[in-house]
């Protein structure tokens, strides 16, 4: 009896909701259902998601050491990492932070400064850039850094990497080279070359020579993936 004038209260009272806790889940509310929660996302922006590059150039100097020289780089957003050995001379390492920034339609361009560290034969600090500049089917890319030696004041050195290539087909490219280094002997200051290379997908395959009016030229053969 109590039961049923606390319903007839309920509804005089317009609390349906209570009504229902009592057993009468059949009284309608005008609540308007709870909407579903918005699924998380997990995956990073696009242009937040890394990216890797693995490249190694195999020397081959007449009268001196043949080696090899790896790169590996990272790439999130604007953060750029990387690693080296046997660029700033043989036996040795460096690792490098930077950014990335980038502009440009027809005439596209990119510009990574970057601050590394020099360690083995070679020890030092090196602020250093990489950049390109790309029109129609030219393209302009320098990379170089200046190494401060922390051993010996006259190993500071200016590095320096030059390519003008103009690519035909999309899978083809040739130009021009030049270089500034020593990881091996050279009579010259800055050496001079052409070069030509392949590209797949994301495998390219480079093929360099040097001072090619030289009676034995050096030859770099280049392999480098980006995934």
């Amino acid at each position: 009896m109590r039961r049923s004038i606390l319903l007839v209260l309920v509804s005089v009272c317009g609390l349906p909701a209570l009504a229902g806790a009592l057993g009468h889940p059949e009284i309608a509310t005008d609540r308007p259902p709870r909407p579903e929660p918005a699924p998380v996302a997990f995956a990073p922006p696009a242009d937040e998601a890394w990216s890797f590059g693995v490249s190694a150039f195999a020397y081959f100097v007449p009268d001196d050491r043949d080696y090899l020289q790896p790169t590996i780089t990272a790439d999130r957003g604007g953060l750029h990492f990387e690693a080296r050995y046997n660029y700033e001379d043989q036996e040795t390492g460096s690792v490098w932070f930077g950014g990335n920034v980038s502009g440009g339609e027809a005439l596209a361009w990119e510009l990574t400064p970057m601050i590394g560290g020099v360690f083995g034969a070679t020890t030092g600090i090196a602020p250093g850039v990489k950049a390109s500049l790309s029109w129609w089917r030219l393209q302009l890319y320098v990379e170089g850094e200046y190494v401060m030696d922390a051993g010996d004041s006259e190993g500071t050195f200016l590095y320096a990497w030059t390519e003008l290539t103009l690519a035909p087909l999309d899978w083809f490219r040739l130009g021009v080279v030049s270089q500034r280094t020593r990881a091996y002997a050279s009579d010259l200051d800055i050496q001079r070359g052409f070069l030509v290379g392949f590209s797949y997908k994301q495998v390219d395959l480079s093929a360099y020579v040097f001072n090619p009016d030289a009676s034995g030229p050096p030859i770099v053969l280049a392999l480098a993936v980006v995934f």
